[in-house]
């Protein structure tokens, strides 16, 4: 890939946005990453939330995102450049990286590289930018970020990222500015603290609800507007992070509020939350933006809380496919996990599907949770056989992996010989009646490590991506340690001129530069 393509093909993104935000005269930027595709990015509610906050007052944010091709951009020697005004990320006074689970980081390696900027804080001064980390990952385990950024954002970025730039615009240098936020609540300076965690930071309800701030046709979910019409979840499935939270349960956002934000030239719009569909008004929300001509996605379907107008609705709104989770391969797993979800309301999340001629019933489930047996797996072979025979099913399948700050934190992985297995054992008794569709065993191993890891795993991951990223790498780097120290604050070094010294003047918009419209989407149901 030439620069010349390179260009082009941020300049087509850039034509088809809708909401784009560039503020070339604002004295404080920053280069916001995501260390994954652009594709993937700008389905991200949290990603285009905090561009929308970090684009306030004297603040600008401009976009950057892992290449589709990265070896086609690492040929090219283009140092990896923000959308808005491509410039190198490098040239930034501050980098925030939003991770949003534990593989992206070998994304973040490879941003990183791209932007010649050292990979371990600790090879890292005054001279580079500051690399600022958040994102979902900062509910569960951020410790494998540990060697590689400056500053951890633990929490709700409505709180953080106001008292971050307000703590920036008060500090001379890096090492006042680690003076200043440490020991608060949603900060967490790893070359300081080490692996003690603060707590984690929760916004107030006022600051709800988060809303997509550009349109893309670009991203799997073709300009859909997302807004989240609640956040957390006050039900008690031990194996998920968002396990009664946050702020004590669910927090609900009013129906006439959600709906006053989508934006009249929003014709897809997606309702993203962690318990979507426990929300009481949620037919009120679904009607009104049906009856307004829109189709509508829901990220989270409770089996438990699906009835004919709801069905009926999604129906008129797009649907094809119901999508559902029943996450436990048996009765007896879900009672154990407190997944309240019951054969029941399967059974009747099928005949709906088949009432409104959906053509598929999607179902996710989890694989080796503690004490599961063959019998479980039999039970769920036999169950899924049933609901087939109502309308046509596929299981999406992925071993359990336990995270941190859940009530199942610490359970071992079940072994990948022992996971293919059982799996084998579905694929055979569900043969030529459901499609069955499971992830990589191997790299929900991967997952574990770094779920359950902390600065040494992160270490170790980068051992694994440097010796060529496939799993035997990622085996051996996780059998023989990476010699490298533990990240050491270098004071001098940090101290080497103030926070916004280095790149005091932004630069100039890139020549032709058109104007900027944008569009975005989340993975909510299909």
């Amino acid at each position: 890939m030439r620069r010349s393509e390179i260009q082009q093909q941020i300049h087509s993104r850039l034509a088809d946005e809708v909401g784009t935000l560039f503020r070339p005269s604002a004295p404080r930027r920053v280069a916001l990453l995501y260390p994954s595709s652009y594709h993937v990015a700008m389905s991200s509610l949290g990603y285009q939330t905090i561009y929308r906050l970090l684009n306030r007052g004297e603040w600008a944010a401009e976009r950057a995102f892992l290449p589709d091709d990265v070896d086609a951009w690492r040929k090219s020697r283009a140092s990896l450049c923000t959308y808005e005004s491509e410039t190198a990320i490098s040239e930034f006074p501050i980098i925030a990286v939003s991770v949003a689970y534990e593989l992206e980081l070998t994304g973040l390696f490879d941003c990183l590289a791209l932007g010649q900027i050292p990979l371990y804080s600790a090879d890292r001064d005054g001279r580079h930018p500051l690399l600022v980390a958040g994102g979902p990952l900062t509910f569960s385990n951020p410790l494998p970020l540990g060697p590689f950024v400056d500053l951890v954002l633990l929490g709700e970025a409505e709180d953080l990222v106001p008292r971050l730039q307000t703590a920036i615009e008060s500090a001379p240098d890096r090492t006042r500015l680690f003076e200043s936020l440490r020991g608060q609540p949603g900060f967490w300076i790893p070359a300081l603290d080490g692996e003690q965690l603060p707590a984690v930071a929760k916004t107030q309800d006022s600051e709800l609800p988060a809303y997509s701030q550009v349109l893309t046709p670009n991203t799997e979910l073709r300009s859909m507007f997302l807004i989240e019409p609640e956040r957390g979840c006050s039900r008690g499935c031990t194996y998920c992070v968002m396990r009664r939270s946050t702020n004590g349960g669910m927090r609900l956002v009013p129906p006439e509020r959600v709906l006053e934000l989508v934006p009249p030239q929003a014709k897809r719009v997606g309702l993203v939350g962690a318990a979507v569909t426990d929300h009481p008004q949620i037919r009120t929300i679904v009607r009104q933006l049906v009856e307004s001509g829109r189709e509508v996605g829901i990220s989270s379907l409770r089996a438990d809380r699906l009835d004919d107008e709801l069905v009926e609705l999604l129906a008129r709104g797009g649907y094809r496919t119901l999508t559902t989770a029943s996450d436990g391969s048996s009765e007896r797993l879900r009672e154990q996990i407190e997944r309240k979800t019951k054969e029941k309301h399967l059974v009747r999340a099928a005949e709906l599907a088949r009432k409104h001629a959906l053509r598929t019933l999607k179902l996710y489930e989890m694989i080796g949770l503690p004490s599961e047996t063959e019998d479980d797996i039999d039970e769920l072979a036999r169950f899924a056989r049933e609901l087939s025979r109502i309308v046509p099913l596929a299981l999406g399948i992925a071993p359990f992996v336990a995270k941190r700050n859940t009530p199942l934190d610490g359970t071992p992985f079940e072994s990948i010989p022992s996971l293919e297995n059982k799996l084998a054992r579905l694929r055979r008794l569900l043969a030529g009646t459901v499609d069955v569709r499971p992830t990589s065993t191997r790299w929900a191993w991967v997952e574990y490590q770094l779920a359950q890891g902390g600065f040494d795993a992160g270490r170790r991951a980068l051992q694994a991506h440097q010796a060529g990223g496939n799993f035997a790498a990622w085996k051996r780097a996780f059998t023989v340690p990476p010699a490298r120290p533990e990240p050491v604050l270098r004071q001098a070094q940090h101290n080497r001129g103030g926070l916004m010294a280095a790149h005091p003047d932004p630069p100039e918009p890139a020549e032709g530069r058109r104007t900027l419209r944008s569009a975005q989407g989340a993975r909510t149901g299909e």
